[in-house]
């Protein structure tokens, strides 16, 4: 006897129905999930091999983004600082001149006062700049008594990755070299002493050197750390685009994997309902 069994107990084709739209509907929700989400591998259920390498990928991008933004923290405080330090050089030149004229001797009287008033004045505009010089309650150049507000002077380690490598940067002392330029009406008073002041070696010369190089040091590390943050987006844009390749869906074709499987979907509920009405069409055959 051959051919297939027709019986109200076990439906065959209902079944194989039954099994092919289960499969349909799981394929259908797997590309809804990519269609929505943008990620073929949105977690470890779809691909655990692939989710645990983006997830490290991810952590990666996570401290380089942190770091980038700690060091985008220090640019603000090198840049103040280095406008700072710009500003008492361009006002120590014009100091230089001060002092020159009170090293001639036959600048006398009320005329070699007003050069030690200029003098006092354009230290005060040196102070002015050490004192403000601070960024987010920190400052590289030092404090002066009386200064506006209170702030950190102490150097600083900023991270500069995200495997915890640090720029060290130290502070300088700008404070000491007002200090040191604050010479007194009687010492300005004379020509001699003035002159001893801006010989090669003398304090004030010495003192615009120390200017020069903290300047140096200074604009140094403003280039590493402009360069460190260029390195760290050019990597964060680089694991990224690891990243896509790994786990992110292609829409084009997962837009067309969803109407096929939409379609899918139609025919096997179609054929699911013809499977269902089969042992029915038994009872047609007893009057």
């Amino acid at each position: 006897m051959s051919g297939a069994i027709n019986s109200i107990i076990t439906n065959s084709a209902a079944m194989v129905a039954v099994n092919s739209l289960d499969t349909i509907n799981s394929q259908l929700q797997s590309v809804q999930s990519a269609v929505s989400t943008g990620y073929s591998v949105n977690s470890a259920v779809d691909n655990g091999a692939a989710f645990a390498v983006a997830q490290s990928v991810r952590t990666d991008v996570t401290g380089l983004t942190a770091a980038n933004q700690q060091l985008g923290d220090t640019q603000g405080l090198l840049s103040t600082t280095n406008t700072a330090l710009t500003n008492i050089s361009n006002m120590m030149q014009n100091m230089k001149g001060t002092l020159v004229d009170l090293a001639n001797s036959s600048v006398t009287g009320n005329q070699r006062a007003q050069y030690i008033q200029q003098y006092q004045s354009q230290l005060t505009n040196i102070k002015t700049y050490i004192q403000d010089a601070n960024y987010n309650g920190r400052s590289l150049l030092g404090n002066i008594a009386g200064s506006n507000g209170t702030f950190t002077t102490t150097a600083l380690s900023v991270v500069s990755n995200g495997s915890g490598g640090t720029f060290s940067i130290a502070s300088s002392g700008m404070s000491a070299i007002y200090h040191s330029l604050a010479f007194t009406s009687t010492q300005l008073n004379s020509a001699t002493t003035v002159a001893s002041f801006i010989t090669a070696t003398g304090t004030f010369s010495s003192k615009v050197g120390s200017v020069g190089s903290t300047m140096n040091t200074y604009g140094n590390l403003t280039n590493q750390i402009n360069n460190q943050i260029t390195f760290n987006q050019d990597k964060i844009n680089s694991l990224n685009t690891g990243l896509g390749a790994l786990v992110d869906a292609n829409m084009a074709q997962e837009s067309a994997k969803l109407q096929s499987l939409q379609i899918q979907q139609q025919l096997a509920t179609s054929a699911l309902s013809i499977a269902d009405q089969s042992p029915g069409l038994l009872t047609k055959l007893f009057p």
